[in-house]
């Protein structure tokens, strides 16, 4: 009797034990997101780049990497991506613009995952509307710093010349602060962390860096001393810079001993740009002469292109202790984040959000999934490229829009130019340098059928409400 009653103790103890663990596993995780401005493929130490990010090849050695990921070719739209889980194109926003991209009513990632229980806060770059009652407080997010328009100056915080040159501010209120831009972001989001008490949190930090203009102190430019040009020794500094900042972050994850239970995920928003001024166009003040910028070798092409080297960038997800560290090839893309992290938080939506993402964690949990063959799609600024994925191959379709002034259009002498067809097979020719259209007449027939079909929801989301 005594032993039977002890084998029923241990059997209750073990359930108790199984419960808990399962209950550990099954509650809904917090959520980091770390966004890097022009930040490409070959920026990251673990494509080969010599800049100094201490804490990120940290990271990628305890994550997975998701090494076929897509974005789109700006920052704006990579943007409306992820906090919508469709493409930027359905709302009509291709490019980087300051008017407000996503109708009032969009579930956005930060609502759907508030509705769920979590606090939620932006600490970094919106530029999905630039008007202080359009920032991201009105999107989900119940705290907003930053900059509401896009890139800043350094250490004023400004934006291009023009009517959103203002645009530092909290909560839609503007804001007047010393400081590097990074330190500020990096500040906010630690001091927001440390407030935190048990509800699971969303944090997004979309950084500026390393977005021009440039300015950096010795510190991080004696950290990359080895880099004899100094255009990318000042580009590589910002780099720096934006590691530390992420170390920050990650530091008060384990201060708070939630780091455990929190997904934390690293890309950028876009391929890197070709060599330009630091100046960046209009911005306040004067940030020399050097031309930064990169290329974003193996892959052909540069920021606001279609070509792998527009958008297909870093990609990192960790769940510290629950993902085991690989490497996942599967082609994958910035909509897809929003029903992963649904899916994870346990999020319940009512409707058809119409998503043109998947849930993805399957894959990188390495559990047994049969991955889908699935078509990608982007869109270059004012589709005038657009490009689709499916399986190896590629089809890159330039000038289909006709992009001419209207005094053009309208004269009937001219006819609209012709659209150009490139056709490339990835797995043999991944730096798509032999376009096979006219080798291959019945793939790009498929090809551009797959085109028509996954672009034909196109604005159908335009905020003109």
């Amino acid at each position: 009797m005594k032993s039977t009653t002890l084998r029923f103790l241990a059997f209750l103890c073990a359930l108790c034990a199984f419960a808990s663990n399962s209950a550990s596993v099954a509650a809904p995780p917090n959520i980091v997101i770390f966004l890097a401005d022009d930040l490409g493929w070959a920026d990251v130490p673990w494509h080969g780049s010599t800049y100094k990010l201490p804490h990120l090849d940290k990271l990628a050695n305890e994550s997975v990497k998701l090494e076929a990921f897509y974005v789109h070719p700006m920052c704006s739209p990579t943007r409306a991506a992820l906090m919508t889980g469709r493409y930027a194109s359905r709302f009509g926003v291709t490019a980087a613009q300051n008017p407000r991209a996503l109708p009032w009513n969009t579930v956005t990632l930060a609502r759907a995952l508030k509705s769920a229980g979590y606090e939620t806060c932006l600490t970094g770059k919106w530029h999905l509307g630039s008007k202080p009652d359009e920032g991201p407080q009105k999107f989900g997010f119940d705290h907003g710093y930053g900059s509401l328009a896009g890139g800043v100056t350094p250490d004023t915080h400004l934006y291009k010349d023009g009517p959103f040159q203002r645009t530092w501010h909290r909560n839609g209120q503007f804001v007047e602060e010393e400081g590097h831009v990074t330190d500020l972001i990096a500040r906010e989001a630690v001091r927001w962390l440390e407030q935190r008490g048990d509800k699971p949190f969303f944090l997004y930090v979309p950084f500026t860096a390393i977005h021009v203009p440039m300015q950096e102190a010795e510190k991080w430019q004696r950290m990359n001393a080895h880099l004899a040009d100094p255009a990318q020794r000042l580009r590589a500094a910002c780099a720096s810079h934006m590691d530390d900042a992420i170390g920050q972050v990650l530091a008060a994850l384990d201060r708070k001993r939630v780091r455990d239970n929190t997904v934390v995920i690293f890309f950028g928003d876009n391929g890197a740009h070709p060599p330009g001024e630091n100046q960046g166009g209009a911005y306040h003040g004067d940030f020399g002469k050097l031309r930064v910028g990169n290329d974003n070798k193996p892959w052909r092409g540069h920021k606001t292109e279609v070509y792998e080297g527009g958008i297909r960038v870093p990609g990192l997800v960790s769940l510290f202790g629950k993902l085991k560290p690989a490497e996942v090839y599967a082609p994958l893309h910035v909509v897809d984040w929003m029903p992963t992290l649904c899916a994870l938080a346990g999020v319940k939506l009512e409707g058809d959000l119409k998503w043109d993402g998947l849930n993805f964690w399957p894959l990188v949990a390495q559990q047994e999934v049969n991955w889908p063959v699935r078509t990608l799609y982007s869109a270059a600024p004012g589709f005038r490229a657009q490009m689709v994925r499916h399986g190896d191959w590629k089809l890159v379709v330039t000038g289909g829009v006709d992009q001419r002034p209207n005094e053009q259009k309208a004269n009937a002498g001219k006819a609209a130019p012709q659209p150009a067809e490139e056709l490339f097979h990835l797995a043999t020719d991944p730096g798509e340098t032999k376009n096979l259209a006219r080798e291959q007449p019945e793939m790009l027939a498929e090809m551009k059928r797959r085109l028509a079909a996954i672009s034909a929801r196109d604005k159908d989301a335009v905020a003109n409400d």
